[in-house]
């Protein structure tokens, strides 16, 4: 019971089932280009990540500096999953997420790094 209570906690929030959502339209995501989407701070995220992870919904995986998340192959919530989609489908924040999601994923994570916390974080290769 308490693994249901958790999960239902964890999509009880508007920017978590955002984030869901997110990670159904593509197979990964890394958390800057999130943090992108949901236009919160990084720590922000961080919290809303640790909190889905720690309900099952969402893994992770680290490649260097990046961390990329993804929805788990986890047949258990999958119809939990497609009955959201299916709920949220409609929704004008999520049709808006959509939009912006296929332009975050036009620029690299490096890219975004560095708008979000200026050269220092990706400094641009001089070859």
């Amino acid at each position: 019971m308490e693994n249901t209570v958790n999960i239902m906690k964890a999509l009880s929030d508007r920017n978590r089932l955002r984030i869901i959502f997110a990670l159904q339209e593509t197979e990964e995501l890394c958390a800057c280009q999130i943090t992108e989407l949901i236009a919160v701070s990084g720590a922000t995220i961080s919290r809303h990540l640790g909190v889905l992870q720690r309900a099952g919904l969402v893994d992770s995986r680290k490649e260097g500096k990046w961390i990329f998340y993804a929805l788990p192959p986890n047949a258990l919530y999958e119809p939990l999953i497609a009955w959201l989609r299916s709920q949220l489908l409609s929704s004008e924040v999520l049709t808006n997420d959509r939009e912006e999601l296929h332009k975050i994923l036009s620029f690299s994570p490096e890219e975004i790094c560095r708008k979000q916390r200026g050269e220092d974080c990706c400094p641009t290769q001089n070859t």
